[in-house]
């Protein structure tokens, strides 16, 4: 069985000697957990460095760990990016975290013109916040050693900018003809899905996404929902490349 992952901030695991985790990570492990001397567990910075740790001591703030060995796991490629319309209530957290145990490397809040759900001002801050946990806790959970970026609102003219640059765009759609298990698939740079809202990328959308290199398929015979659409297109590729194959630096 693989160790539990905790959490620390990028740039504070040391090569070696003893460490001691406090903070709320900390408390998780001690009190919530309940993780005990001679256990072993992760500790992992969420950029790709994890250290294989035996504890030495446990209190009530926190536990003290003698570090092992340290890792660097290196990026999957292609780089996976989903531009994900904003979903309704606790899909969108629900769609976060799947996404994230499925391996995507960045998420793309995007205000859709059929997007139901609007973010401005601190609601919006509060939003994009609520993603960012659930991200974390997500990737704690999955053991995984790079915890997704959640980056800023995107509106359709910078996504489109956005699909440009890409090495591969691909729009989900469910009136598209290429299915997405044909489109090849760069074997580097960033391939970017792009999700529509409950109600559907408009026209205008669509045309300028094209326009600016994107392709358009769709998966499936079924209408998927924008909250479960891009943890399957994930799926998908991942399965198609080999991100799924390799050794992602797990303990022997």
């Amino acid at each position: 069985m693989r160790p539990p992952l905790f959490l620390v901030e990028p740039g504070s695991l040391p090569a070696g000697g003893v460490f001691r985790l406090t903070g709320p990570e900390g408390r998780h492990a001690a009190k919530v957990r309940r993780i005990r001397v001679g256990e072993r567990i992760e500790l992992g910075d969420g950029a790709g460095q994890v250290a294989d740790c035996s504890v030495v001591e446990v209190g009530s703030d926190g536990v003290s760990v003698e570090i092992r060995a340290v890792r660097v796991v290196p990026e999957p490629t292609p780089r996976l990016v989903v531009a994900q319309a904003l979903p309704k209530g606790d899909r969108a957290e629900a769609a976060v975290e799947m996404m994230t145990e499925v391996g995507v490397d960045a998420i793309v809040p995007w205000a859709a013109a059929r997007s139901v759900v609007h973010w401005s001002g601190e609601r919006g801050e509060r939003a994009r916040a609520r993603w960012v946990a659930h991200a974390r806790e997500a990737a704690k959970q999955a053991g995984r050693s790079r915890v997704p970026s959640i980056e800023a609102l995107a509106d359709s003219k910078a996504l489109a900018t956005r699909i440009e640059t890409a090495a591969l765009a691909v729009v989900l759609h469910e009136s598209a003809t290429e299915p997405l298990t044909a489109v090849p698939i760069p074997e580097a740079g960033e391939v970017l899905l792009v999700i529509g809202p409950e109600g559907g990328v408009a026209e205008a959308e669509l045309t300028a996404f094209q326009k600016s290199g994107a392709r358009v398929c769709r998966m499936g015979p079924e209408v998927l929902r924008t909250s479960t659409a891009g943890v399957v297109a994930l799926a998908v590729m991942s399965a198609r490349t080999r991100r799924w194959d390799l050794d992602r630096g797990a303990p022997k």
